[in-house]
């Protein structure tokens, strides 16, 4: 496998933040996990924004704190995915959402990056000291659902998640 890290945006990721959200729009995808990448038009804007919601002092009611990754590809430097760590969960997280959301670009998918970028998230979960993490992915996500067993995931329930109209799988990772 090749080499990748995982690290906060920057404005170092100006340009391949926006290659990354242009192939996720262009492909109809969804962007789980990017936090406000969908509606940022600017990147720079969406950088300092990603930045501030770390803090709670800067986190709108109906958000939590929550840090946000691009997982880079070393060899081209390319972004791959994005993967978000929510630091505690609300009440709507703690039944739909979960500490993580994630996604991979539609030209990377299938090649176990989403594996190896949650795996590395997980260690940052457990660094910060949490114990479990709880994980979410809707019930036809396949993909998702078998990212989530080959880090130890343990399926919990299915729910129904009334504003998107979506069924999802619960699951829970213990990080002890």
């Amino acid at each position: 496998m090749e080499d990748f890290i995982l690290i906060r945006p920057s404005f170092d990721y100006i340009k391949g933040i926006s290659k990354f959200r242009n192939e996720l729009l262009s492909a109809n995808s969804s962007m789980d996990g990017t936090g406000s990448l969908r509606r940022s038009k600017y990147i720079r804007t969406y950088i300092k924004r990603c930045l501030k919601l770390e803090q709670i002092e800067h986190t709108p009611k109906n958000l939590v704190p929550a840090t946000q990754f691009i997982f880079v590809r070393v060899s081209d430097n390319k972004i791959v995915g994005m993967i978000q760590f929510r630091h505690f969960l609300n009440d709507y997280l703690s039944n739909y959402g979960g500490h993580i959301g994630y996604c991979i670009a539609p030209s990377e998918r299938k090649k176990g990056y989403a594996k190896l970028m949650l795996k590395e998230a997980l260690a940052y979960c457990k660094q910060v000291g949490l114990e479990k993490v709880f994980i979410t992915c809707l019930d036809t996500n396949i993909a998702s659902e078998k990212v989530i067993l080959a880090n130890n995931g343990k399926f919990d329930s299915t729910i129904f998640e009334p504003n998107r109209k979506v069924t999802l799988k619960r699951f829970w990772i213990d990080l002890i």
